[in-house]
């Protein structure tokens, strides 16, 4: 959500970027295009006036200086004049030794240098005609102290504009996080409901998020109704073939098989096979249905409860270590865990002399679970057929040998490993390592 905020807010902040310096320099250009306008007008009425001070005289035309400006007689005043015919040429004193720069056609050009005055000249040149001869009368202006002014209202306008530019950028920021906090939240919620948080969505989003959430709130309800039916079929299918199975057993063990051991044996054994095939293939169908992305297990609230109940079973003599962090929450299904975690755990006790401990850790790389007991622990030669099933090492101990398998079969399923060890206490670990789970 950040990331998508982040483009968002980042593409928004280029294009304004991009207009508000495109509108900025065409305003600029508008406005001094407009102010040289306004002058060319005043620069248009003293070719005028210049026009008109040109009067017959008796050696030929003549300039009436005294309808001249006085600032045409101030040496750099910033206002000069030329006047061009076939005799003669005339221009003002305020130009001194300076010539007015060469323009090649009539009309108003700007940015002309006079000399090393340092002064910029707006310059009119147009064309007359007088007494029968052609005249060009060329109007000059210093249009430095303009262009200063003019620069200063820009280096003005360009702080306010920039300033404006920031406060809009700071209200688009505030107005993306706002449109998008509704997608926020539905993320968060998302990720509450893997962490089993909640088991919905909340229905008060806006109406462009509504179908979605909606959608999502009916895929929640009717995969949980589905789960808790396959679950509840396969557990009415387990109770309905145990019965026969164990009636089945009873006659293969029945003294009317006596006289015939071999097809006792023979019957014993493969209704054996069939009973562990049974409870391994329903056992891999119930887990194969999954949890809901919700479901996850509270080691604080789950544990403790596991742990009086091995006690009760085993005896006080046996000390249960419960190394997991406090308020750890592992996100996979609470009964396979605790199916997962009791197997261990109660062959682990069966087994201890005196001392069972519990450690599990969970990280960016996935969850790992060691069960450490300081019994007799496992040759290496035998590991491998001890996670089979029906496989026991000690026909003396209670059990049926199926602790380990039913075990394997849900790490398994969880993409996970399931490792026997030498113990630290010379006993046997058993470390199972799960991969990283996330919502889909």
């Amino acid at each position: 959500m950040r990331s998508i905020q982040r483009r968002l807010s980042l593409g928004l902040v280029a294009i304004m970027l991009v207009i508000g310096l495109v509108m900025a320099q065409t305003s600029l250009w508008l406005f001094e295009l407009g102010l040289q306008r306004y002058l060319e007008s005043g620069l248009r009425n003293e070719n005028e006036n210049l026009l008109a001070a040109i009067v017959r005289g008796p050696t030929g035309l003549q300039l009436d200086e005294h309808r001249l400006s006085g600032a045409y007689h101030r040496p750099f005043s910033g206002h000069y004049f030329r006047v061009d015919f076939a005799q003669a040429h005339w221009r003002s004193r305020s130009l001194w030794d300076f010539e007015l720069p060469e323009s090649s056609a009539t009309g108003l050009h700007a940015n002309l240098e006079l000399g090393k005055t340092g002064q910029s000249l707006l310059l009119l040149t147009a064309e007359y005609r007088k007494f029968g001869q052609q005249i060009f009368i060329t109007v000059a202006q210093d249009y430095t102290p303009v262009r200063q002014t003019f620069q200063r209202v820009q280096q003005i306008g360009l702080a306010f504009g920039l300033a404006a530019l920031l406060l809009v950028l700071a209200l688009q920021r505030v107005t993306v996080r706002r449109a998008l906090q509704p997608l926020d939240k539905v993320r968060k919620q998302i990720r509450q409901l893997q962490q089993g948080q909640r088991s919905q969505l909340d229905d008060q989003v806006p109406l462009e998020l509504q179908p979605l959430v909606d959608q999502i709130n009916h895929l929640l309800a009717h995969t949980e109704d589905s789960l808790k039916r396959s679950r509840n079929a396969l557990g009415n299918l387990g109770h309905a073939l145990k019965t026969p199975l164990a009636v089945l057993m009873s006659l293969a063990s029945s003294a009317q098989l006596d006289e015939r051991p071999e097809l006792r044996r023979t019957l014993q054994e493969q209704l054996q096979q069939i009973q562990h095939r049974l409870e391994r293939e329903l056992n891999r169908a119930r887990l194969s249905g999954d949890a809901l992305p919700g479901a996850r297990f509270d080691c604080d609230a789950e544990l403790p409860g596991l742990f009086s109940t091995l006690r009760m079973i085993h005896g006080e003599h046996l000390h249960l270590h419960n190394d997991v962090p406090a308020g750890l929450y592992l996100p996979w299904d609470r009964e396979d865990l605790l199916e997962l975690l009791g197997n261990l755990l109660d062959n682990a006790c069966k087994w201890a002399d005196s001392e069972v401990r519990l450690s599990i850790s969970h990280g960016p790389q996935g969850t790992c679970i060691l069960v450490d007991d300081d019994g007799p622990g496992i040759p290496e030669e035998r590991r491998e057929a001890v996670l089979s099933r029906g496989t026991r090492l000690d026909e003396q101990t209670d059990g049926h040998g199926l602790g380990l398998g039913i075990v394997r079969d849900i790490v398994e399923t969880w993409g996970g490993t399931l490792t026997l060890l030498d113990g630290p206490r010379e006993g046997l670990r058993v470390r199972i390592d799960l991969p990283e789970r996330t919502a889909s």
